[in-house]
């Protein structure tokens, strides 16, 4: 990754932060309305990064004990745990966070996301991925 690249990446992690900080991020549980999956997805920023990128934020809602299974992006995300507690599954390792902690994951990265949480979880998945590709491609 380039010196351009890098300071891109890390000024849009400094606007996830602040936007957290300021309570722009945040919206009452109660009020997303889960899938099937105990999943809600909902999505805050979607920006053209570059002519080829873009840069899009999406909360993600977990119900309890609500998993996302193993899937890739088209690029990097990073993930920031709002509320609750979520194990992720990347390169055989399990990975546990809280609120108040992240995750960088590698573009093409196969990983999984649970709710180990007694209650409901949140987090802010950021991503800075390629255009015109689906966002979320599952493993089969």
């Amino acid at each position: 990754m380039g010196i351009h690249s890098a300071k891109s990446l890390a000024y849009a992690a400094a606007g996830i932060v602040l936007m957290a900080g300021a309570g722009l991020l945040s919206s009452p549980a109660s009020a997303q309305k889960f899938g099937p999956n105990g999943i809600a997805r909902t999505e805050t920023v979607r920006h053209a990064f570059d002519s080829d990128r873009e840069a899009i934020q999406v909360r993600v809602d977990f119900a309890p004990g609500a998993a996302f299974p193993k899937h890739t992006h088209p690029g990097v995300e990073i993930a920031y745990v709002l509320s609750g507690t979520v194990e992720y599954e990347m390169h055989g390792e399990t990975i546990r966070l809280q609120a108040g902690e992240s995750l960088y994951i590698p573009a093409g990265a196969a990983h999984s996301a649970k709710n180990v949480a007694d209650g409901v979880s949140a987090e802010l998945a950021s991503y800075l991925v390629d255009k015109n590709k689906p966002i979320v491609m599952l493993d089969k």
